[in-house]
């Protein structure tokens, strides 16, 4: 892959970049879509947004928001990140959340949070097993009924927007290790498994009410598991089935 430099945006133009990319990645409606001003707002507020550079064209950027919890504890807050199709698969976007990480850290920051859909194989491999990920927490419906928006509006499948609350404390001796690319299995006494289609959007594509049954069944699972007081923290993969691993706290 050619040469990649990642940096600050900063300026009119590369915040309008941000919006596209969006809008190839994910395929949302506007509606949906952080827009210019948001990146702009949110800079001025204390956060930011790191853009992975080709030469002069913007191939990926993750967005990094100052959250507030607790007695005043500032964290980072991950709100998106998107790659472009023709850059996807290629590391783009770990070299993305490394470099958050290593910004968050000169910042004097430990913790940054985000979300992903606990169906999404793919995501789950990555936050728990390449970076150090920790999960706890299950949100229902997070943003509102998903619009499945490459499809055409009477064959949207309009399933709820389920996400996963991740915890990265980016300072551990666990993450230390896996930024310098070992492989470091959580610490703690396996307590559980909860599997999911590995497949998920052929699923979706194929019997919407079999993914409707079965995002019903993971979200009981998980929340059964997070009132035991479990923590999630790995994830195995297998080719028809994906399975989180739980451990006791």
């Amino acid at each position: 892959m050619e040469e990649m430099t990642i940096r600050e945006c900063t300026t009119i133009e590369e915040f309008d970049r941000c919006v596209a990319l969006q809008r190839e990645a994910f395929g949302l409606p506007d509606l949906e879509l952080s827009p210019r001003r948001h990146f702009i707002v949110s800079r001025h507020a204390g956060g930011w947004t790191l853009g992975a550079f080709v030469a002069d064209r913007m191939v990926g950027f993750v967005h990094h928001l100052a959250g507030v919890r607790g007695s005043n504890e500032i964290f980072g807050y991950s709100h998106v990140m998107a790659v472009a199709k023709d850059y996807q698969n290629k590391g783009v976007g770990a070299r993305l959340k490394w470099a958050q990480r290593e910004r968050a850290l000169r910042d004097g920051r430990t913790l940054i949070k985000w979300t992903w859909d606990p169906m999404m194989a793919r995501n789950a491999h990555f936050n728990l097993n390449r970076l150090g990920a920790t999960v706890e927490m299950y949100i229902d419906n997070f943003y509102g009924v998903d619009y499945g928006a490459d499809r055409p509006e009477d064959e949207r499948p309009g399933l709820p927007s389920d996400r996963l609350s991740a915890t990265w404390l980016i300072d551990s001796a666990r993450v230390h290790a896996l930024a310098k690319g070992g492989a470091v299995p959580f610490e703690g006494k396996r307590a559980g498994i909860i599997a999911i289609p590995t497949d998920w959007n052929a699923l979706v594509g194929r019997d919407v009410q079999r993914a409707r049954d079965e995002q019903t069944r993971v979200r009981d699972e998980f929340k059964r598991a997070f009132a035991e007081r479990l923590v999630c923290a790995g994830f195995e993969r297998g080719e028809e089935f994906s399975r989180y691993v739980l451990f006791e706290a």
